[in-house]
């Protein structure tokens, strides 16, 4: 009996083991790092159809005219510049949707119908901090492949290719995220949209990446003449010396972040300690009334005190 128990917890455990094993196996092989390699590379390698031509002047149209209020005009360029494929119609209905589920949620528990629409409304948010995000560390990104990137145009143009020939050299060599953006720019161009509005357009989806040296130079050159590769490798060279400035700031800085981080979080794991050793003395915070009072003023003063240290410690180079 005992050893019919065990074979059979034995064989249960071998069989989950495997299942696991199997749909690692199977995520890996569709969704993990080499199977989006290479997706990635045979989506650059096929050729585009009539569809996707036609969607990418639209898109172009889209960012060169921002038709529609000025609001849906930067909430597609938030999503363009964050790399996110939706809408913005379905942006905010994924905002509405989380919103009114926190709602309804919160509702069910019990508690008052003022403080559960905050809740929601801040977690109806979410989506759009998860964006500015997504955007901020795309944006670094690709500021650390800017001057590879345009090292390798310079050389290409040095060797004789056209501009549009270096960007595609460009979008085969560099990884994502500036690769996917000098593939754009390359089909933009190829497809019939003008050369100024393509570069305009790259500039628009990087903004604050140094992108828009490459475009300036590459502008100049077209109207007045020029070394187009000087000009590139000279952009190139600024942007390494500004990023290895920006890098001895954020070392010179480290301490000042260090303590603004401590300062954030100290009132918060403090209260928490002091609710596990004593609740009925953290419990008149939010049980009187006055105490909410006190709890919404040391809100509004957190929330005022963290901007003012973000304020000093973050440096633009």
């Amino acid at each position: 009996m005992d050893f019919l128990y065990f074979a059979t917890a034995f064989a249960i455990f071998i069989a989950v083991a495997l299942m696991i094993e199997g749909i690692y196996l199977w995520w890996n092989a569709h969704f993990g790092p080499q199977a989006r390699r290479v997706a990635q590379r045979l989506r650059r390698m096929a050729p585009a159809s009539d569809m996707q031509k036609a969607a990418l002047l639209r898109q172009s149209i889209q960012l060169q005219v921002q038709q529609g209020p000025q609001a849906a005009a930067g909430l597609r360029r938030l999503l363009a510049q964050s790399g996110s494929t939706l809408t913005p119609v379905r942006f905010c209905a994924i905002s509405a949707g989380i919103a009114i589920a926190s709602l309804a949620a919160l509702m069910l528990t019990g508690i008052p119908i003022l403080a559960a629409a905050g809740i929601a409304l801040g977690a109806g948010a979410l989506p759009l901090l998860v964006a500015l995000r997504r955007k901020a560390r795309r944006q670094d990104r690709i500021v650390q492949q800017l001057p590879e990137a345009l090292e390798l145009m310079s050389r290409a143009l040095r060797a004789g290719h056209s501009l549009p020939s270096a960007i595609k050299m460009a979008a085969d060599e560099i990884p994502d995220p500036l690769g996917g953006e000098f593939l754009i720019l390359f089909n933009e161009i190829t497809y019939g949209v003008p050369m100024q509005g393509a570069l305009k357009n790259f500039a628009a989806r990087l903004p604050g990446s140094d992108a828009g040296f490459f475009v300036v130079s590459a502008l100049i050159q077209r109207e007045t003449g020029g070394n187009l590769a000087e000009l590139i490798d000279t952009s190139a060279r600024i942007i390494r010396e500004r990023l290895c400035l920006l890098e001895q700031v954020k070392v010179y800085s480290a301490e000042g972040r260090l303590s603004a981080w401590i300062l954030s979080l100290l009132p918060f794991v403090l209260g928490g300690v002091l609710h596990l050793v004593n609740p009925g003395f953290m419990a008149v915070l939010w049980a009187d009334r006055d105490g909410l009072k006190m709890l919404c003023a040391v809100a509004l003063l957190m929330v005022a005190g963290i901007a003012w240290m973000r304020s000093v410690i973050r440096i633009r180079i």
